[in-house]
């Protein structure tokens, strides 16, 4: 992740301060702040992915000029561990009054941090290097707290958070990258079952028709936490 942010920033734009103004906003613009700046690199990112973000085409949809932006975030690298974290968030599960077991919590965090990655496919190969951000340390922390009061022990812990890291990151790359048309996947299963002597399981399951991707999700989500179940249940 990107060298945290410290009380008193140095870098080269605020040392010049001394000397320089910040670069004046069209009048009509909202007044710029950390906010504003990574609600628009969100957009940004979302339209354009993590190539189409550069502090220009930021300044651009911003209406200001990229010096104006340096008042408020460190370089690029800060703009993008910002970004990933706001669209990670995590707000909890509804307020029904009804008390949840470990597995509906610990689905509902997955489920909904899918689901962000999801609306923003970008964050997903953000996500591995830049991990370290307050909302994702808290979701991380929540799930821990969470396994460990199911009983997952010490030992296991990390084994188990990791697993999980792994089901959510490899669910979400899959279903964002998988762009298949239905007659391309009507076509890829007619090829197999004209070479179903070769591949007679999964001609048999129909694998290539299979785009349940939630209920897949969700199942193969219930399979992991079958087997803490069995591991650490009374």
């Amino acid at each position: 992740m990107a060298a945290k942010r410290t009380g008193a920033r140095s870098k080269q734009p605020r040392r010049q301060s001394e000397t320089l103004q910040p670069e004046q906003e069209p009048r009509g613009e909202p007044p710029l702040s950390r906010e504003r700046i990574i609600a628009t690199a969100v957009e940004l990112l979302d339209a354009q992915g993590v190539d189409g973000l550069t502090m220009r085409r930021l300044a651009d949809r911003l209406g200001s000029g990229v010096m104006s932006l340096y008042w408020h975030v460190d370089n690029k690298e800060d703009v993008f561990d910002l970004a990933l974290d706001s669209v990670l968030e995590y707000r909890g599960p509804p307020q029904t009054g009804e008390s949840r077991d470990w597995r509906a919590e610990v689905v509902h965090m997955l489920d909904d941090w899918r689901g962000g990655m999801l609306r923003h496919p970008w964050s997903a190969s953000l996500l591995p290097r830049r991990a370290l951000g307050p909302n994702i340390l808290g979701r991380l922390e929540l799930l821990s707290k969470t396994l460990a009061k199911a009983g997952v022990a010490d030992a296991d812990l990390n084994v188990a958070i990791w697993s999980l890291w792994n089901y959510v990151m490899g669910a979400t790359i899959t279903r964002a990258s998988f762009d298949l048309s239905d007659d391309d996947r009507a076509a890829a299963q007619q090829r197999l079952e004209r070479l179903g002597e070769s591949y007679p399981t999964i001609e048999r399951s129909r694998l290539l028709l299979d785009d349940d991707w939630e209920g897949t999700f969700r199942k193969g989500l219930g399979l992991l936490l079958d087997g803490l179940s069995s591991r650490y249940d009374p």
